[in-house]
């Protein structure tokens, strides 16, 4: 039976310093029992000469320092994982919140994982079609890897998000693909929109949802990651499953942080974020990933709200360090009705070379990528330069560039939330989009590929 202390010196916030206790480590889980039998959980963040400060899961209301009593449990947060979790709900800390039945775990799990060793890791190179042209033709996802998605307050990022969930699968494989789903800080309503959607199309049957709303404590938001990723490794690692891992929104898991940083008054860093922010994100990125010798994998699509639309803001600059690229959504494309509002040209797949090709995706799929990057990237030229000089300062190839630009947007990005297109398609609509254009004007495309697509 654990010790119970009666030593609870001070509460503030959601911190609190319990007085000589003995043999209690670091992230050790501790239970607070107040007079009225009413139990609440806490987590042990410092130790120092028998001292130790906690963090409140719940707030600390009526919290008597006289009469609590406090056990710590000898163990860190843990999660009971379970192919059962598969098409079920949780709250941030891994409790049922779908009327279902309690989990029967085939084992518990530490949350925070175990570093991967950097020898054992796969390099990431199969392709993961997630049915969004703007993400499979041009930006192109692969197995194991980290690739983010930067958008801004008010942008459909949840519904992008969502539309990858439902569609994202491995193809030509009959190997099992599961969706580890962690929404974070989000409201009531978002939160039934994501099991709506999934419940809707039946995408639930393979996919766990942890949900975090606004009104619960910041100490589960930080939890709340790291529940998924403990779900996520278990499926992947000992159940042999690709597992796709959605984070969002990272930017309040980050605030969370911030908050609890505060309140133990730790020296601030960059914009009041704490100094080790980046250590933090790292710890949860670098959890995805392929191992060799084992089939599942883990590729993660952490999703962030650039705070006043910076992209140099702390929270995507760290996270533009760790992961492999990022799919930026442009407020313009959304203003202009454009769905999903992806801005192909600054956002980046730093793997998409090594998950394409032959075998992969198809053979043309390389030169007709590049080709349609360089003609959308002087469309916009020949757009803007008709923006300031009028249509009369083009050229006629320019006005082509010009009309290829808009169509490229019409027909290739905006395609809505419920499209789901081969990447056959993707590369056949970036051909049909190619053929504005004169086959001269095709320079970076072989004459194999233009013999056999371009005069269809």
């Amino acid at each position: 039976m654990p010790k119970e202390y009666r030593t609870i010196q001070e509460v503030a916030g959601p911190l609190m310093l319990v007085r000589d206790v003995e043999n209690v480590t670091y992230d050790e889980l501790g239970e607070i029992e107040l007079m009225n039998g009413e139990k609440r959980r806490c987590k042990v963040l410092e130790i120092d000469n028998g001292n130790a400060l906690v963090q409140l899961f719940e707030n600390s209301t009526g919290l008597n320092l006289e009469s609590s009593k406090v056990r710590f449990l000898g163990r860190t947060m843990e999660l009971g994982v379970s192919e059962d979790m598969l098409s079920r709900v949780f709250d941030g800390l891994g409790r049922p919140i779908d009327d279902g039945p309690e989990i029967l775990p085939d084992e518990r799990r530490d949350v925070n994982g175990l570093p991967m060793n950097p020898a054992a890791r796969a390099y990431p190179e199969e392709f993961i079609q997630t049915g969004v042209s703007a993400i499979d033709g041009l930006n192109t996802l692969v197995r194991g890897q980290k690739l983010p998605i930067f958008s801004a307050s008010g942008l459909p990022h949840a519904k992008l998000a969502a539309q990858i969930a439902r569609q994202a699968k491995v193809r030509g494989t009959d190997e099992q693909f599961a969706v580890v789903f962690a929404a974070m800080g989000i409201t009531f309503e978002e939160s039934n929109d994501f099991v709506e959607s999934f419940r809707e199309t039946g995408a639930i049957d393979r996919t766990v949802l942890f949900m975090n709303l606004a009104n619960d404590p910041a100490v589960e938001r930080i939890a709340t990651p790291r529940m998924a990723l403990t779900a996520a490794e278990y499926l992947a690692f000992e159940k042999g499953m690709h597992v796709l891992v959605i984070l969002t929104d990272i930017t309040n898991y980050a605030d969370a942080l911030r908050e609890v940083s505060a309140a133990r008054k730790e020296v601030p860093g960059r914009r009041g974020y704490p100094g080790y922010m980046y250590t933090d994100l790292a710890s949860l990125y670098e959890r995805a990933g392929r191992q060799k010798g084992k089939k599942g994998s883990i590729t993660m699509i952490p999703i962030l709200t650039m705070p006043e639309d910076d992209k140099t803001h702390p929270i995507p600059d760290l996270t533009g360090y760790i992961t492999e690229g990022q799919i930026i959504l442009s407020r313009d494309l959304y203003r202009r009705g454009i769905e999903p509002p992806i801005d192909v040209l600054p956002s980046l797949s730093r793997l998409k070379d090594k998950g394409i090709g032959e075998g992969k995706t198809r053979a043309d799929h390389a030169n007709t990528m590049n080709q349609l990057f360089a003609a959308y990237a002087r469309g916009k030229d020949a757009k803007e330069l008709m923006m300031i000089l009028g249509e009369a300062a083009l050229t006629e190839i320019d006005k082509l560039y010009a009309k290829f630009a808009d169509e490229f947007e019409q027909q290739y990005i905006n395609q809505g939330y419920r499209a789901d297109r081969s990447i056959e398609d993707t590369l056949d609509i970036g051909w049909d989009l190619l053929r504005i254009l004169p086959r001269t004007e095709l320079k970076r495309i072989k004459d194999e590929f233009l013999d056999k697509y371009y005069t269809k």
